[in-house]
């Protein structure tokens, strides 16, 4: 949190915060659902794109998926 220059105090809380636990938890399994295996993650149109990818793979599945 200090390394990021975020409010400790604020960050410890939601740290401790069951709720926030449970969020996390929840986003988790939706991704499992989804059939996510890695972040960034993204869908276009239901196509996944996994990994930090340059504008041209974005693109690529854009226009593929455009065409259809």
């Amino acid at each position: 949190a200090q390394e990021l220059n975020l409010d400790e105090k604020k960050f410890a809380s939601c740290m401790a915060d069951p709720k926030m636990a449970q969020e996390v938890q929840d986003d988790l399994a939706e991704g499992s659902v989804a059939g996510v295996s890695g972040t960034p993650s993204f869908y276009i149109n239901g196509q996944q794109l996994v990994g930090a990818q340059p504008w041209a793979a974005f693109k690529q599945l854009i226009d593929q998926e455009l065409s259809k």
